[in-house]
């Protein structure tokens, strides 16, 4: 089986609702950090707060690598929510993403979204702890700082170009 490390993050300015989702797909780790850098997509996202935006990159990165039912892929975030929403899932679509008071949950779309790509795809999810001391990081923790740095990196040059 086919294995894939889906390294996946996002910036966002809530005052601006704008925000950038980066990731960065890996088949084979034999790439150096520079080399990877120049493999990481960044997508612009308006109307946007940081949980939505985080399964908005989710969802976009999935779409975009299109890969076989049959493939693994590890998916590496440090999106708490993202990590538990398939504990979630039953009591979700149990309610049907209504609140007790009947409201319909923000990112309702988004949460079908994601069960859809769970149930199509060989999903598994890998929490990354972010901003570690540098003495305490790991390949991993490298790998996706790449990633976090590509989204801030992004948002900031759109900010300053908004100026």
């Amino acid at each position: 089986m086919k294995k894939i490390k889906l390294f996946t993050d996002s910036s966002v300015n809530p005052q601006e609702k704008i925000g950038f989702g980066a990731f960065l797909k890996l088949i084979e780790e034999t790439l150096s950090l520079e080399e990877m850098k120049k493999n990481i997509k960044t997508k612009r996202f308006e109307n946007t707060s940081s949980t939505k935006l985080e399964l908005q990159t989710l969802l976009w990165a999935l779409n975009e690598i299109q890969v076989a039912s049959t493939t693994y892929i590890e998916v590496y975030t440090d999106c708490q929510n993202i990590i538990g929403l398939e504990d979630r899932r039953k009591k979700l679509e149990g309610n049907d993403y209504k609140s007790s008071k009947g409201k319909l949950m923000n990112n309702h779309d988004l949460y079908k979204l994601f069960f859809e790509k769970l149930d199509e795809l060989n999903l598994v999810f890998i929490k990354v702890k972010g901003h570690k001391k540098s003495s305490l990081k790991n390949e991993i923790d490298d790998i996706f700082n790449l990633v976090d740095k590509a989204s801030r990196n992004a948002l900031r040059e759109d900010i300053a170009y908004l100026k």
